[in-house]
């Protein structure tokens, strides 16, 4: 069984998800396999959030070139979750 740190990787920081943290709305880069259920379970147990909605996107690798090489970059899943209004917010997004 995957703990939730699994399911969650690592938080993308742009602008345009730090402009989306302010209305609450945060971005992770997420488990390739994961689902929106496991997500929202994922995001609750980790920061002790209210998640309202979980919209993914997936992002197949970009072909990439070196030489007479050719490759790939990883493919990943983008995952934007929304809290409530309630909830507290997550504090990592607040100090960047």
């Amino acid at each position: 069984m995957k703990t939730a740190y699994d399911i969650i990787k690592c938080p993308l920081v742009s602008e345009k998800s730090m402009d989306d943290a302010q209305e609450r709305k945060y971005t992770f880069k997420v488990d390739v396999k994961a689902t929106k259920t496991q997500i929202k379970a994922a995001v609750e147990e980790a920061f002790g959030v209210e998640v309202v909605r979980v919209n993914t996107v997936n992002y197949d690798g970009k072909i990439k070139r070196q030489g007479v090489t050719q490759g790939r970059t990883p493919a990943y899943k983008k995952a934007i979750v929304f809290v409530s209004e309630n909830s507290k917010t997550i504090e990592f997004f607040e100090g960047l």
